[in-house]
């Protein structure tokens, strides 16, 4: 298996945070991100960038970190015992976007690469990531269209790819307390190294690279579209949904806090304005009745177009 090329996959995430962050400033027009450049005192640190209260995107976070050190958190041994003992080192750029319009859905993307040492013995490391789409109006033609440069991004890697990492995204961003998806997914993937090194990172660099491919147009269309204070507080409603997975469910999440990462570009994810009500249920017939019973679980959206 050919060795990881560590500096390579820096300068990717390094110039893959610059065009995402310029790609998403040139659409708002208004606001670009600010940056926060961070050390960790156990080893690393990274770079975080927000853009808030912007004409389209209400907030926006787009991280890089390189983080190291010795020991293991439970999140990460838990599931992988071999890593135990083991000096280990993470990077990675991940984003979330919360629009102003409620007609523009929040995405939400990731990439990462991760390694595990032990003086005499050949590293462990792979590749993981993904990116997914949360809209609170869907619009059936946006969700295709996502998914089919989800599929893009997969195709020079297999036909079966595709398949499996939207089914796998499926599974990830579900609510289980809830009975439903965060979203209407895409793609996630973990524990990658199939193929050796150089063809795990091409991967990894082909989502990274088609994630504004598969986002910017949706903005584009929908960023104009009339909406009333109905709709804002739908949107605040479901935002909770959001927050509730990424304390109870993410990965990332988990693995930052307990390796003792940085908690405000860990939480940069969370929006800065949110609504939860008790027992509340979307009158039938209604826009918000469609999302709960059409979008809100799995579906082969590529079979319908």
């Amino acid at each position: 298996m050919s060795q990881p090329d560590i500096t390579a996959v820096k300068d990717y995430l390094l110039n893959l945070q610059d065009a995402i962050c310029n790609g998403l400033a040139e659409v708002d027009g208004r606001e670009i991100f600010i940056e926060d450049a961070w050390t960790r005192e156990a080893g690393g640190g990274g770079r975080t960038r927000v853009l808030s209260n912007g004409a389209v995107f209400e907030q926006g976070g787009v991280a890089f970190s390189h983080v190291f050190g010795n020991d293991l958190p439970p999140s990460a041994t838990t599931h992988r015992p071999e890593l135990a003992g083991r000096s280990w080192q993470a990077m990675g750029v991940s984003l979330v976007i919360h629009p102003q319009n409620p007609y523009v859905p929040t995405s939400h993307a990731n990439v990462r690469f991760f390694m595990a040492e032990k003086e005499g013995a050949e590293p462990i490391w792979w590749f993981g990531g993904g990116f997914d789409l949360t809209p609170y109006y869907p619009f059936k033609d946006d969700v295709i269209e996502w998914h089919q440069t989800a599929r893009a991004a997969c195709e020079p890697y297999g036909a079966d790819i595709y398949p499996r990492f939207k089914r796998w995204a499926d599974d990830y961003f579900y609510l289980k307390h809830r009975g439903e998806t965060r979203g209407v997914g895409g793609l996630f993937f973990d524990d990658l190294n199939e193929g050796g090194f150089e063809s795990a990172f091409g991967f990894m660099q082909s989502v990274g690279d088609h994630y504004l491919k598969a986002y910017l147009p949706i903005v584009l269309r929908r960023k104009d579209t009339d909406f009333g204070e109905r709709e804002r507080d739908f949107q605040l409603y479901r935002r909770g949904r959001y927050v509730e997975f990424n304390l109870v469910y993410d990965r990332g999440t988990l693995f930052g806090l307990q390796s003792g990462g940085r908690t405000e570009s860990i939480l940069m994810s969370l929006p800065p304005l949110v609504k939860w009500r008790y027992n509340w249920q979307p009158e039938a017939g209604s826009p918000e009745a469609e999302l709960y019973e059409s979008y809100l679980k799995p579906r082969d959206w590529l079979a319908e177009k």
